[in-house]
């Protein structure tokens, strides 16, 4: 369908660790600017749209979440739909927020993700990750993450997976040992993602790391699961990410000046593909290149999925930006830094920002809207005018559960 969804505002906690907080004094934080961004009141939002993945596991909060964040921040009445969609959460509720105002049902609305992650028992915050995928087939993964691990040599990632880390962290070291043999990427373009996010991280005033790691850094920290080092691997972390949507007509209103407009925002699911056949991340980014009416060759700024360094490779193929196995050279050239053809990830990424699993959709829009509005400081990409975010969730056979493509132009 054609969109009729425009930005009127954005906001977000910085992202980190707050055991001494709870997911309403965190997500009020992120509303609460989004709506002084956007100029308009609490009584203005008709309806909301909250994503969360794992209060329900960590923190113990079921069924009503996003009421009882919004409740507790003073908004009541409207209409709000709670969305679980594994890390994909917060950019299904920007979807489904931005389809209905483009119905006409609403003409101005809030999509907010919220997550805490962290908990004293470190097991609980796993436990939450080994819900994202298919848990009858739960000993069948981890038994084929070890031998995978076993047969290829790696011995810090054939124990622990699930209990020490999240088992994802198992399940891309399986991938970029798969894309190194089939391709030649090497280790040291997987520690340039790294480096590349943590020099971005470092110009970002709410990234959870703000440290600038070297290739060489990232290579001698402590192994995870081979070949992911610990900066190769998104940490946990607790936070919020909010946004204002509302309709042409409502944004005239309002009198918007640096209008951002959602041209695009493709929702898709994985399926028990063929071999050799192109994957959920294809599928949706493709659709929403045709939606936009735009390729890859015309983007200003990408956020994207980089839950571990070698995911980012990963994307740049999925997207478009260059062929099959050619990932690598995107990091070895300085395509996807900042000064870069087309900076990925400004922001830091997951890597660095921090991935708070139900808000990080969001962030990523945060992110891009104000690269677009020219308001990124240091690290603005000069002259944007088109982004893309990329959000994918849990996992499923060989592919993600579920993905979430957005693009969005000024």
């Amino acid at each position: 369908m054609k969109l009729n969804a425009t930005i009127a505002g954005v906001g977000m906690t910085r992202f980190g660790k707050y055991l001494d907080r709870g997911l309403k004094s965190i997500g009020a934080e992120a509303v609460v600017a989004a709506l002084k961004d956007a100029g308009i009141e609490k009584s203005d939002l008709q309806a909301a749209w909250v994503g969360n993945a794992a209060a329900g596991v960590v923190t113990g909060q079921e069924c009503i979440r996003g009421e009882v964040v919004l409740r507790g921040m003073g908004i009541g009445k409207i209409p709000v739909v709670n969305v679980e969609n594994a890390c994909a959460s917060s950019s299904t509720a920007f979807n489904q927020a931005c389809a209905m105002v483009s119905a006409g049902y609403y003409d101005c609305v809030l999509a907010l993700g919220v997550e805490k992650l962290y908990h004293e028992d470190k097991r609980k915050t796993f436990g939450a990750f080994s819900g994202a995928v298919d848990v009858e087939a739960f000993a069948e993964i981890m038994a084929g993450l070890k031998k995978s691990a076993e047969a290829s040599g790696a011995g810090t990632a054939s124990k622990g997976a699930g209990e020490k880390r999240s088992m994802f962290m198992d399940i891309y070291a399986m991938a970029a040992r798969g894309h190194m043999k089939a391709y030649g990427t090497t280790v040291e373009q997987f520690a340039g993602v790294s480096a590349k996010n943590s020099l971005h991280g470092s110009l970002n005033s709410r990234a959870q790391y703000r440290e600038a790691l070297s290739v060489e850094e990232v290579l001698s920290s402590p192994m995870i699961a081979e070949p992911l080092t610990r900066p190769m691997c998104s940490p946990i972390g607790d936070g919020a990410a909010a946004v204002v949507i509302v309709s042409e007509r409502k944004a005239k209103q309002l009198g918007i000046q640096k209008s951002v407009r959602v041209l695009s925002s493709v929702l898709r699911s994985g399926w028990d593909k063929e071999v050799g056949e192109s994957g959920v991340a294809m599928l949706a980014v493709n659709e929403a290149y045709e939606e936009a009416g735009i390729g890859p060759q015309d983007l200003s700024v990408i956020e994207l999925h980089d839950a571990s360094a070698p995911a980012e490779i990963m994307a740049y193929e999925d997207l478009g930006l260059c062929g099959k196995g050619e990932g690598g050279s995107l990091i070895s050239d300085g395509s996807t830094r900042l000064g870069g053809r087309l900076p990925v990830n400004t922001s830091g990424g997951l890597l660095r920002k921090g991935h708070p699993v139900g808000a990080t959709g969001i962030a990523q829009i945060v992110e891009l809207t104000e690269q677009l509005q020219g308001r990124s400081g240091e690290r603005q990409v000069e002259g944007a005018r088109l982004g893309l975010a990329h959000n994918g969730g849990g996992t499923i056979g060989t592919d993600a559960a579920a993905l979430c493509i957005t693009i969005l132009g000024n």
